[in-house]
């Protein structure tokens, strides 16, 4: 059995941290000197109870009276033609509140218009379209949470 200790370095566990909050990583492994540090964000319990949602979502349109007010929230949901989120956050419609929105429903757009934002730790990123086209629906309201691939607007 050895007797010399490898001293941790605690200041760089706390930098590795602040790394992983900084660039929304959920994992960071670092090997220095040999030792292997790994550094993990704990999935919020939040989202554990988001996985089953889907199957709800699935399960309800076949109960009678359901398929009306859930139908044209599926229908967005599956049409090919929705953009989604590209991460969890809060989506704003307009560049600042009681600003004109970036889109209404029947406008034309052009490939990298911006349609909305994504607010995701202080900073807005902006969803912009992937395509030229008309916006059909705008499918979120503003300052409303949102997940990561969840449809936010459709461009036809």
């Amino acid at each position: 059995m050895s007797t010399t200790k490898t001293k941790l370095d605690t200041g760089l566990i706390r930098e590795l941290a602040a790394i992983l909050r900084e660039a929304d990583l959920g994992e960071l492994e670092v090997e220095h000197e040999g030792l292997r540090v790994k550094v993990t964000k704990p999935v919020p319990p939040a989202v554990h109870a988001m996985a089953p949602a889907p199957v709800a979502a699935v399960a309800t349109p076949a109960a009678a009276p359901a398929p009306a007010a859930v139908a044209p929230a599926a229908e967005a949901a599956t049409d090919e033609n929705a953009i989604t989120s590209p991460m969890v956050g809060t989506v704003y419609l307009s560049p600042e509140p009681g600003a004109k929105a970036f889109v209404n429903e029947g406008d034309k757009v052009k490939k990298g218009d911006t349609l909305m934002l994504v607010e995701a730790m202080k900073t807005f990123n902006p969803v912009e379209a992937p395509r030229a086209g008309t916006i059909t629906k705008i499918i979120v309201e503003d300052a409303q949470p949102v997940e990561f691939g969840e449809p936010l607007i459709v461009i036809s």
